[in-house]
């Protein structure tokens, strides 16, 4: 059982008669709780040596669940291993101004849509530019919507091709340097996200809760917009990757990552019902610090980071677009000389990629170490 399944057994019902909450996050807490137990089926499996019996528990699968990311990052990266390029890559992130944080989370499909529109467009248009590079890029951005400390604080992560495919067809490289100024890249994204803020308000497509209620009034949403405009949005960029195949290593820490993982439960206090988590204090180069919550608090932050059901959260553009996978994207890895990538995982089954990535066997016998295990009866209840 993992430390995070352990505080949802023991504190959703204490959570649940102070807060309310969605539908969506009491599946995402039910799959949590149940995850690997018998209430998410079994398999039975037989020796075929010694006819020796052993029992795997399912897990849930759900994309919020700490145990179940592991082997879906490592085949998510393998297959876009073979996208890769011979060229620079940088890793780009946007992030939104503290003003916006509640409506955006009262608006989630709409407005996470939104970051992703507003960030496909800045980087398309600016790279278009010949002022910058005048060639199509590719690119994909993943969603986060967490802080350290498990507050919401909702960013886009983008994985930049620092090269791009010309009008007619010839690669054009860039400098070592991010090909587009950040104040530029910061000013083009804030206006993007404004302008059609602005159009979803007059087009009555946002809600507004709580007290974000008064924003409803032109005038107060008005002053809101002035507010959001004044602001200098933060936005940064770092070339991260040494070597084509470093890339999706790189990125697999972000694509799949949860708001939380096991890792950084520090303890459980059971006596005063509270918390410890480890988190890095960016403000202060990095430390790492203790952070105690009480438990149900840490509940509430959790559940701030629950996606919309269905939601897509890796999304692909430009040369990296489903669309362009089988022309421009093989027309750029000619140009640039990109190696082919075999695939590790291809055709494989789970239990074959799980024996790959631990370096052992998982289908021997643990009784006789010498027949393998053989799936005689499933259960999915």
């Amino acid at each position: 059982m993992s430390a995070i399944q352990d505080i949802f057994r023991g504190y959703f019902m204490e959570y649940v008669d102070t807060y309310q909450f969605t539908y969506q996050q009491s599946k995402v807490v039910e799959n949590i709780i149940y995850c690997k137990t018998k209430e998410m089926g079994q398999s039975t499996y037989a020796c075929e040596t010694c006819e020796d019996t052993a029992v795997s528990y399912h897990s849930c699968r759900n994309r919020h669940c700490p145990t179940c990311q592991g082997v879906t990052k490592e085949v998510w990266i393998d297959k876009r291993n073979k996208d890769v390029l011979n060229a620079p890559y940088f890793h780009v992130v946007f992030t939104m101004p503290k003003q916006l944080h509640r409506l955006i989370y009262h608006n989630q499909k709409v407005l996470y849509d939104l970051m992703y529109k507003a960030v496909a467009e800045t980087l398309t248009e600016l790279a278009a530019d010949k002022k910058y590079l005048g060639a199509q890029i590719g690119f994909f951005s993943v969603l986060h919507t967490w802080g350290q400390n498990l507050f919401y604080h909702p960013h886009i992560h983008t994985v930049v091709l620092a090269g791009g495919l010309t009008k007619d067809n010839k690669w054009r490289k860039t400098s070592n340097k991010f090909f587009i100024p950040v104040k530029v890249l910061s000013k083009k994204f804030r206006g993007k996200y404004m302008h059609y803020l602005k159009e979803y308000f007059k087009k009555g497509k946002l809600k507004f809760l709580n007290d974000m209620e008064k924003n409803e009034d032109p005038k107060l949403f008005q002053k809101l917009v002035n507010d959001c405009y004044n602001l200098d949005w933060y936005s940064y960029t770092k070339k991260t990757f040494k070597g084509p195949l470093a890339v999706m290593k790189y990125l697999g820490r972000y694509t799949h990552r949860i708001a939380i993982s096991n890792q950084r439960i520090q303890s459980i206090d059971l006596e005063n019902d509270t918390v410890s988590i480890g988190v890095k204090d960016y403000k202060n180069n990095n430390q790492k610090k203790i952070v105690t919550l009480e438990t149900i608090e840490f509940i509430r932050r959790f559940l701030m980071h629950v996606l919309p059901k269905g939601f897509v959260k890796i999304r692909h553009y430009g040369i990296l677009a489903n669309r362009n996978r089988n022309t421009k994207l093989q027309l750029c890895r000619k140009l640039t000389r990109s190696p082919l990538y075999k695939s590790k995982f291809e055709g494989l089954t789970k239990t074959e990629i799980i024996s790959l990535l631990i370096g052992k066997d998982v289908t021997k016998c643990p009784s006789c170490k010498k027949g393998h295990l053989k799936l005689v009866e499933e259960d999915t209840s």
